[in-house]
């Protein structure tokens, strides 16, 4: 199983959205970024990722799993957009904050840390557990 982590303003979508839609999960739709959806084509069924509000809180505050792989965006006409579809599997107990992923070593090579602005990037499987146990959650 493979790691990744999804990004978004909790104004346009947030956690508690995304818990609403249940095991039906929802497209992670509107990505307009190469590398962004070509990260979304290597997913599987199953992949968990971790969910992220960005601007404001900067937090990681549960964990998804993908639940469709890689099929069009439908908010677009352009056969170059896909997505795929993730459902909320738990929230972590205390949300993760992008401060103290940036003030732990352990993190410091993290995607999340070096491109920030990427709004679908992998996560290895080291940073999982040590995010996991940031947040109080079981890891995977």
């Amino acid at each position: 199983m493979a790691h990744w982590l999804f990004k978004s303003e909790p104004s346009t979508w947030s956690w508690d959205q995304q818990v609403a839609k249940g095991d039906a999960g929802e497209e992670w739709d509107g990505v307009r970024n190469y590398q962004a959806r070509n990260f979304m084509r290597q997913m599987k069924l199953g992949d968990r990722g971790f969910f992220y509000h960005s601007q404001k809180d900067k937090a990681i505050v549960g964990i998804v799993e993908v639940c469709a792989e890689a099929h069009p965006d439908s908010t677009t006409d352009d056969d170059r957009w896909d997505c795929v579809d993730i459902k909320a599997v738990r929230p972590f107990a205390k949300p993760v904050t992008l401060d103290q992923i940036k003030a732990d070593p352990r993190l410091a090579d993290m995607v999340l840390v070096k491109n920030s602005r990427l709004s679908v990037q992998p996560v290895s499987d080291a940073e999982w557990a040590v995010i996991c146990e940031l947040g109080q959650t079981e890891p995977d």
